[in-house]
């Protein structure tokens, strides 16, 4: 049963998590190691509330997982993990993430309590109703951002939040558009896929790609200007653009219902980001 229990918990997802990196970094301040230990205990703290969303959602999707050709070998839907025992380590992930933010500080025990809230809304209700399921899942991303902000105490810019936005938008649009047009069973047990189409998703996951590449090369030119015209910064564009090309690759291919095996598995992709984020780094804290 435990081995159920950590299965629907979804190690595999926690790499989502690492977003709260993404406050600090863009900073250009990692030299604060008190800030750096908050940001780690965000990382968990989100990995506990958001494994509490998984063992609920499971738990309420135990029948129609039951009738999906692959969903069915879940723990819960497969009848390895008592509907009991999940319930209760869902109480019991989700009150130790939300206090584990507490402690580190107000703000981010409410980023973290809003994020649970949001989330079990979206369980019970929202993930049924087309557009909303989107933002709702959207805003889980741009949450684990604000989180790491929270953690660290940095105030962010509004450019930071419209990558963060759009950025959101992207992934989870370009799920839902791999769901629809490949994902056949997704199709038929999602209630709100059948309020979708393929062109208006695609609207959606392109009109997102368009304007975080702009607002991303917006902050880069706002950052030149704050650093006296040292224009290192516009080379991040071209490492982060084409990575968002890559991704959308796989969008328009409808193989990115996914996106954690995307980063996990294209080794293109992984060195396009990992290029950004050294050339990022050293833009940044190099004089």
């Amino acid at each position: 049963m435990i081995g159920g229990i950590i299965a629907t918990a979804r190690p595999r997802q926690w790499i989502k998590n690492l977003l709260v990196l993404a406050a600090p970094l863009a900073s250009g301040d990692l030299s604060d190691v008190g800030a750096l230990l908050a940001v780690g205990v965000a990382f968990v703290a989100f990995c506990l509330c958001a494994s509490s969303i998984y063992l609920l959602n499971d738990s309420l999707d135990i029948e129609a997982d039951r009738a999906h050709p692959k969903k069915r070998f879940r723990p819960i839907a497969a009848g390895e993990v008592p509907i009991a025992a999940a319930w209760a380590s869902f109480v019991v992930l989700l009150v130790a993430g939300v206090a584990l933010g507490f402690v580190v500080n107000v703000l981010l025990g409410l980023v973290l309590l809003v994020y649970c809230v949001v989330q079990i809304a979206y369980c019970f209700w929202l993930k049924h109703i087309a557009v909303l399921d989107i933002a709702v899942v959207s805003s889980g991303f741009l949450l684990r951002a604000v989180a790491g902000g929270a953690a660290a105490g940095i105030a962010l810019s509004q450019w930071f939040l419209l990558v963060a936005i759009f950025g959101s938008l992207l992934m989870v649009a370009g799920k839902r558009y791999g769901e629809i047009v490949s994902d056949h069973e997704a199709a038929a047990t999602r209630r709100s896929l059948k309020h979708y189409t393929p062109s208006y998703l695609r609207f959606i996951w392109q009109s997102a790609a368009a304007i975080v590449v702009i607002v991303y090369s917006l902050w880069t030119f706002e950052g030149e200007v704050a650093a006296g015209g040292d224009q290192r910064l516009a080379i991040t564009i071209v490492p982060f653009v084409l990575a968002i090309f890559r991704y959308c690759q796989h969008i328009d291919s409808g193989d990115a219902e996914a996106p954690e095996e995307i980063a996990a598995h294209d080794r293109l992709l992984q060195v396009l980001a990992a290029v950004w984020l050294i050339v990022l780094f050293l833009c940044l804290y190099l004089p």
